[in-house]
């Protein structure tokens, strides 16, 4: 099975894809301890921190939420730079035109999620820090869909004989799982910001953890090679992620014999925080899962349409083109 893409696998766009993607982990890391130890007002201003320049800050001779905040404006900048990285790779390393679009509608996604942090601090609003955050959830999946559409496999999957396409069901059922994974995100993103949807946020874990499960055995029972390591992964982070839900619930509201949980104690600002740092990567890793399936179900579906006339850089068909069903690509 190969692509009808015009181009073929770039070893340094995939590369700047992977970094930025895994680079993005640092701000939503911060992000989520920034937002357990309540450091969001640190400074009361933006983009400067005390007056001071966003370089020019003593960070290192701060401490407590200043370190935190300070920390998250400059993994911000970090971000920042990675994706002008990324889309200068995809400009210039990559032929296909909307994937070269793609770079640059990343570089404006991250401008615009560090004014939504900054708007968060002059205007001292939770309701944009929720904002940010669920936000942040579909840049990170955007990068990871970068980083798919760059990939080696993007251009020659591996499959078998054995192996069968993916169904339309399948399809559907991998964007039902990526909704309502990000519902469960956002609802999460109510109880730590708003302090609202905790009860729908318990139920619908299970209602998300339900989609993930049907999602990762339907998806590694048809055989593709391609997609079992993303099954495999959504599946483990499903579970640590049911696994910290239960461990941040005892120690943010208590359980049983568990005590009186103490606010800010070690054990739950590691449990909140790593919560949601888990959820971001279950969040990826179901994008990942998603934005394959729909590549091999495209590929299936154009190898059984033959194209007659020139075709675009996507495999659609060109003035004077035609598509008929039923024959061999």
């Amino acid at each position: 099975m190969s692509s009808t893409s015009s181009t073929s696998y770039r070893a340094v766009p995939h590369a700047a894809a992977v970094m930025t993607a895994l680079l993005a982990l640092l701000p939503i890391a911060l992000g989520a301890q920034t937002t357990t130890k309540a450091a969001g007002m640190a400074f009361p201003d933006w983009p400067t921190s005390d007056g001071h320049g966003m370089l020019s800050y003593p960070w290192f001779a701060s401490t407590g939420a200043k370190f935190l905040e300070h920390g998250h404006r400059l993994a911000g900048v970090l971000i920042g730079v990675s994706s002008i990285v990324l889309a200068a790779a995809l400009w210039f390393g990559d032929s296909r035109r909307w994937v070269r679009h793609l770079g640059l509608v990343v570089v404006f996604l991250v401008v615009v999620q560090g004014i939504l942090g900054g708007q968060r601090v002059l205007l001292d609003a939770r309701g944009l820090a929720f904002i940010h955050g669920s936000t942040a959830a579909l840049v990170f999946s955007y990068m990871w869909g970068i980083a798919v559409v760059t990939s080696r496999g993007w251009f020659t999957p591996a499959v078998s004989e054995e192996s069968s396409s993916p169904s339309p069901t399948l399809s559907w059922l991998s964007i039902l799982t990526y909704v309502a994974v990000y519902i469960q995100y956002v609802m999460g993103g109510l109880v730590r910001h708003q302090g609202q949807a905790l009860v729908e946020h318990l139920i619908f874990a299970f209602v998300a953890a339900l989609a993930i499960l049907v999602l990762v055995v339907s998806a590694a029972s048809t055989g593709q090679k391609w997609l079992l390591f993303p099954s495999l992964a959504s599946g483990v982070l499903m579970l640590v992620q049911l696994v910290l839900g239960a461990g941040t619930w005892v120690t943010k509201y208590g359980f049983g014999d568990a005590g009186n949980p103490v606010y800010g104690s070690t054990e739950q600002v590691a449990f909140r925080t790593t919560h949601v740092l888990n959820g971001m990567l279950l969040f990826a890793s179901v994008s990942v899962l998603v934005f394959r399936i729909q590549r091999l179900r495209w590929l299936a579906t154009a190898a059984t349409t033959p194209v007659s006339g020139p075709v675009s850089e996507h495999g659609f068909p060109l003035a004077g083109g035609i598509a008929t069903p039923g024959g061999a690509r």
